[in-house]
């Protein structure tokens, strides 16, 4: 169950099937003040910004926004993210319900996927590069008999085939693409050929050749064959895979061609379903935080959440105050730390810096100025 579900007087369920655009499938609280925090957003979901051919006439029907000042919020928001929005449009309606200063997202979803979309807030931004380093987890139509140019159900079938794979076929072919594998991205993706966009080179006509690189895929298991036309799989991959690129190379090496009708991103990095929120429910909590029966920082999980793989290293508060200000600090005695790599350190429970530990001195590589609105959702206490 949503973890956050508790936390509203109503929820709904957000579709786990949707087409794929054609894009990259690769990235203790605070009270907050209630005068601030009356967020006026409709119940309804936002509508998305006007895509390639909509007219002058479409965006002038768009509800105008509101302005309303800034203020400093920090921590991950993890939006379920519904078909039909694309990432960026996500995180700008986050960005106006926290009514926060910053915001960004760790990994690109595409409209017409759905799942896991990390939303940083704040100083969260500082901690992007981590989560979009992180594993992803997928889960994934297939629909054979039809090659499309865009690998996905939007595009144009280039290839078509009566032929059907059997289970068993499938299976035993899915250990031929696990490891690290040699993979051609799609043509319509967001890889620069000669600082241009593929997928700009592919609407415009032009001929559109990718060269293979390595991609990780640490596992790819069937889940269901709902029917001969159908395959749902799940992967899990690093950096830089393309699950529509998977489904193509299957489709070839059954014989059978392929391409991706349906696309749920389940997991980025530490986050997972477990943590997603639906934006109707950030909605309700935002209209419930409005009227002082709720806080935003129980849906805000705390910056240093993205850091899970980084050891923690607790500091003094002198010592945080010399690191607050860029300046090394040197531990010394029995218990003083020898190991070599990456920390965050942290004084009175609250994150100071990302810094490199080498035999006992911290060299502070980010610094974090947490006032304002911070995350508690999951907080460790203690």
């Amino acid at each position: 169950m949503n973890k956050f579900a508790g936390a509203i007087s109503s929820s709904s369920t957000s579709p786990h099937e949707g087409k794929v655009a054609r894009r990259s499938e690769s990235e203790g609280g605070q009270e907050e003040d209630k005068q601030q925090v009356a967020c006026q957003v409709s119940t309804a979901l936002p509508n998305p910004p006007p895509q390639a051919g909509e007219g002058e006439e479409s965006r002038l029907h768009r509800p105008k926004q509101s302005k309303r000042d800034k203020r400093d919020v920090h921590g991950w928001l993890v939006l379920d993210k519904p078909v039909g929005m694309t990432s960026t449009y996500a995180v700008s309606v986050v960005k106006r319900l926290f009514a926060a200063k910053r915001a960004g997202h760790a990994g690109t979803l595409d409209p017409l996927a759905s799942g896991c979309l990390p939303i940083a807030l704040g100083e969260a931004t500082k901690t992007v590069p981590f989560v979009m380093d992180g594993r992803k987890l997928y889960q994934f139509t297939v629909r054979w008999g039809e090659e499309r140019d865009t690998d996905d159900a939007e595009g144009r079938v280039i290839a078509q085939s009566d032929q059907r794979p059997s289970p068993q076929a499938i299976r035993a072919l899915l250990p031929s693409y696990t490891g690290t594998i040699e993979q051609v991205p799609p043509r319509y993706s967001a890889i620069k050929i000669a600082g241009e966009r593929a997928y700009d080179l592919a609407r415009d006509g032009e001929t559109v050749e990718l060269e293979a690189r390595p991609v990780d895929i640490g596992r790819l298991e069937l889940i269901a064959t709902p029917d001969p036309d159908h395959a749902v799989l799940h992967a899990e991959c690093g950096k830089g895979t393309y699950v529509r690129s998977l489904a193509r190379d299957l489709g070839h090496a059954l014989g059978c061609f392929g391409h991706v009708s349906a696309l749920r991103r389940v997991a980025v990095g530490p986050f997972g379903e477990e943590t997603m929120i639906l934006l109707e429910q950030l909605q309700a909590v935002c209209h419930r935080a409005a009227a002082g029966e709720a806080s935003l920082a129980d849906v805000l999980m705390p910056v240093e959440t993205a850091l899970d793989d980084i050891p923690a290293l607790a500091v003094s508060r002198a010592d945080a105050a010399r690191l607050a200000r860029g300046q090394a600090v040197l531990l010394r005695g029995r218990d003083a730390p020898n190991f070599r790599g990456p920390v965050y350190a942290t004084a009175a429970g609250q994150l100071v810096a990302l810094a490199e530990l080498d035999r006992g001195e911290i060299v502070p590589k980010r610094v974090f100025n947490l006032t304002g609105l911070i995350g508690s959702a999951g907080a460790k206490k203690g």
